[in-house]
């Protein structure tokens, strides 16, 4: 069972809100896929994330680092960004799987560039531009959910 809920922001502020709501259903171990064009409100919906599960630090797109992590919360979270990874093996030789099975929460930007990983995501989150200032967000969540 999938359950798919809509949203529309108007602006960075409400992408953190939506994403700070997200947070409140996630637990360890919970894999979130995102997935959007540049500048599509990917890292401020994290920055949501990390505010809902009361993770220190600033949330920054870890597009150079590829991986930020943020601890001090109810679950650590780590900020994956897939964008200059090419291939699968690339994935795995940056350590990044040993992550992603963790303790804490994966969200992972540019998530479709690693296609098996999507089928192991509980929770993918669609971001497209509806306007100027304006994004549709859809959140899929595989099994029973609340967002």
């Amino acid at each position: 069972m999938e359950e798919v809920f809509r949203y529309r922001s108007s602006s960075p502020e409400e992408t953190e809100r939506i994403g700070e709501r997200l947070s409140a259903s996630l637990k360890e171990g919970d894999l979130v896929a995102l997935i959007g064009e540049l500048g599509g409100g990917k890292t401020r919906f994290v920055r949501g994330l990390a505010k809902g599960l009361g993770s220190k630090g600033f949330v920054k797109s870890p597009s150079f680092t590829i991986v930020n992590v943020y601890e001090g919360g109810r679950l650590p979270l780590y900020h994956i960004d897939l964008y200059r990874i090419g291939r699968a093996s690339e994935f795995e030789s940056a350590g990044l799987d040993e992550l992603i099975y963790g303790h804490g929460v994966s969200a992972i930007e540019w998530a479709d560039k690693a296609p098996e990983l999507l089928g192991e995501c509980r929770t993918t989150v669609s971001f497209s531009y509806a306007g100027e200032f304006e994004r549709e967000i859809e959140i899929r969540v595989k099994g029973a959910g609340k967002v």
